[in-house]
């Protein structure tokens, strides 16, 4: 299949929250993964070379994406491991004895993590609920419960089950005022909404290269602005984490003098390398283009859910929404079989618990988000 093949096969792909794709992904993959095949598998001394050369084209990308300064922003698994990473690095007077003050509508994955790490470190989670019956949790409720004794925020840029979108800068700039530490989660975010780590100024960024990067698993990313960056001492740490990685001194460990310091054991190089294709391809896309064409087909989704009577679960406000339209499912309508009927008909969408997940980007077309709708009446037995 070719390029405009596989886009026009792609027209009601609703799952960049997800994956995410672009035209000819699938290629420029392939011959990244064959290059490293390649190289790694040549009867020479120069392996570790070319792959850790290509890991750093993939730190290098993600710094210029988001206006990172040079030497704070390394690789990282996944936006798990990231805050891992960063959190036991940290000074014991920004968690011993603090808040860590979380979202509900975080991803879990980062609640599970704090949750555990809350006993040992000497801190306590406290987590923002929403209001009965609201699909995001409100930014004055987070303010509300900031103060003093609150050491570290993390704020979502993007909520993955309502597409919410928080005032940022609101938050940032309230952390300035209570003296706590504030990182952002722009997994749901980057790529499609604008961001730099400095505009507002925030602390700390966790990211992965999927969704609207359309990059690979595994290809995650930790930004650690300065000064804080010189003073964390990360427990989780190697060969890596040295200035000089081939410093066998067992007694004379010392840690980088930049985002080195949170590396740890040999890294993961083929996550970096097979997401150096997408960050490529989405650094030569006109943006605000791109943004354009998702408010449009945005904008459709929300108008025709209306004429099937199917409720709203993200900000009708497009500024106040990532790129995702989250709608529920009525009652009596099992998501499973939603999920399973739209892929029959060549439409792909997710769902949690009730509310489907519609997520429109590059490949995705007004035909797509028709065809959409069509088979949504057809599966919930409804008419327009």
């Amino acid at each position: 299949m070719n390029s405009s093949e596989d886009q026009a096969a792609g027209s009601a792909y609703f799952l960049y929250h997800s994956i995410g794709m672009y035209p000819g992904k699938a290629e420029a993959m392939a011959e990244a993964f064959a290059a490293f095949s390649q190289s790694w598998g040549a009867y020479d001394d120069g392996q570790w070379m070319r792959a850790l050369s290509a890991r750093q084209e993939f730190i290098d990308r993600w710094s210029e994406l988001i206006g990172a300064e040079k030497g704070t922003l390394t690789s990282a698994e996944n936006v798990t491991t990231a805050l891992y990473s960063l959190i036991g690095a940290l000074p014991k007077e920004h968690l011993e004895g603090r808040r860590v003050l979380v979202a509900a509508d975080c991803f879990p994955s980062l609640h599970f993590l704090l949750a555990g790490l809350a006993p040992r470190l000497g801190f306590t989670l406290q987590t923002v609920p929403l209001r009965p019956g609201e699909n995001w949790v409100r930014d004055e409720d987070m303010i509300a419960a900031w103060d003093e004794g609150v050491g570290l925020t993390l704020v979502t840029m993007v909520t993955s089950t309502a597409s919410h979108r928080p005032d940022l800068s609101a938050l940032a700039a309230h952390a300035r005022r209570v003296g706590s530490l504030v990182g952002v989660d722009i997994t749901q975010g980057v790529g499609l909404l604008p961001f730099r780590v400095d505009a507002p100024a925030v602390d700390f960024t966790v990211s992965t290269t999927l969704k609207w990067l359309c990059g690979t698993p595994g290809a995650g990313i930790l930004h650690v602005a300065e000064p804080l960056l010189k003073t964390c001492r990360p427990e989780l740490r190697g060969w890596f984490s040295q200035e000089n990685i081939f410093s066998w001194d067992l007694d004379a460990f010392a840690y980088a003098s930049d985002a080195r310091r949170f590396d740890h054991g040999t890294p993961s190089v083929l996550a970096c390398i097979g997401s150096v294709p997408a960050l490529k391809w989405h650094a030569e896309q006109d943006h605000a283009a791109m943004l354009h064409h998702n408010r449009n087909l945005g904008a459709m989704i929300i108008e025709e859910a209306g004429r099937l009577g199917l409720d709203l679960a993200s900000p009708r406000e497009a500024e106040r929404r990532g790129g995702s339209i989250m709608l529920r499912l009525p009652e009596g309508a099992e998501p499973r079989a939603v999920v399973d009927g739209l892929r029959e008909a060549g439409v792909f969408a997710d769902a949690r618990g009730r509310v489907l997940r519609l997520s429109p980007g590059v490949i995705t077309t007004e035909e797509g988000v028709s065809r959409l709708f069509a088979s949504l009446r057809m599966l919930l037995g409804r008419r327009s």
